[in-house]
């Protein structure tokens, strides 16, 4: 569980700030807050908000600061003003859990019908997702066939080429100088891309896990996510961070699966 995460600052690193993916022939941005752009067709797409995190964790006796929700929407609506898309896509796992939008603040509620109301709005439909409350505004679809590209919730074996995706909260490692630092981050082979999580309490697995190592190509490339810039690594310049699910015991590999749902 990373808490309200802030990003790290590389410095003197060997990666590129280039933040373009060409994906499936399509140039898209990675943002420096989570958010991916499609500049072709002023949509902005982010993934895994997991909105109330924190008072789901608080029902089940683990206390945590009640704040996400506002932080992680302060976050989208500095983006929605920077960026000033056309559509906004959420990929699903909007919401932390089945009752979690009964559980949004009142204030909270009215910032994202005021964002859904000055927007085409799609909520993608995620393993976690209710249907959101209808006066919230924006449309709900399971994916999105756009162009060159498609955007669902969770990657699928063997998807077409140009799939765009969440779920994973992919993170990566890099050692400079003899330290380990990891970060939030975009993960493409240039056929399928998956986005970080954009939650200020989702949590985080290694792009090097067993888990997603079907699902990216071998020479597949990150884009971390900096304090001030995006860097981006080839996979040969990765850490795998912390052991595998093979090598935890049954409680921690419980909570670290729970920090990334």
């Amino acid at each position: 569980m990373d808490g309200l995460a802030r990003p790290f600052r590389l410095c003197s690193v060997a990666g590129m700030t280039d933040r373009t993916i060409l994906l499936n022939g399509a140039r898209l941005l990675a943002d420096l807050s989570g958010a991916l752009l499609w500049p072709e067709r002023g949509w902005l797409v982010v993934a895994d908000l997991h909105l109330e995190k924190g008072s789901g964790y608080a029902a089940r006796g683990t206390l945590l600061p009640p704040y996400d929700t506002g932080a992680t929407l302060s976050r989208l609506e500095e983006a929605v003003a920077r960026l000033r898309p056309a559509r906004v896509v959420c990929l699903g796992d909007s919401f932390h859990d089945r009752t979690a939008a009964a559980r949004v603040p009142a204030e909270d509620g009215r910032r994202l019908t005021r964002l859904t109301a000055a927007l085409d709005w799609v909520w993608i439909a995620g393993n976690h997702d209710p249907l959101p409350p209808g006066d919230w505004g924006g449309t709900v679809r399971e994916e999105i066939v756009e162009g060159p590209l498609t955007f669902r919730h969770e990657a699928l074996a063997g998807a077409v080429a140009g799939e765009v995706s969440g779920h994973y909260h992919p993170k990566a490692a890099v050692l400079v100088r003899g330290r380990q630092l990891s970060a939030r981050c975009f993960a493409s082979d240039g056929r399928r891309l998956i986005l970080p999580a954009f939650g200020a309490y989702a949590g985080g697995l290694n792009v090097l896990d067993p888990a997603l190592a079907g699902l990216l190509g071998r020479d597949f490339r990150v884009w971390l996510l900096g304090r001030e810039k995006v860097h981006a690594f080839p996979a040969a310049r990765l850490s795998p961070g912390r052991p595998g699910p093979a090598a935890l015991g049954p409680a921690a590999l419980a909570a670290r699966q729970a920090s990334r749902r």
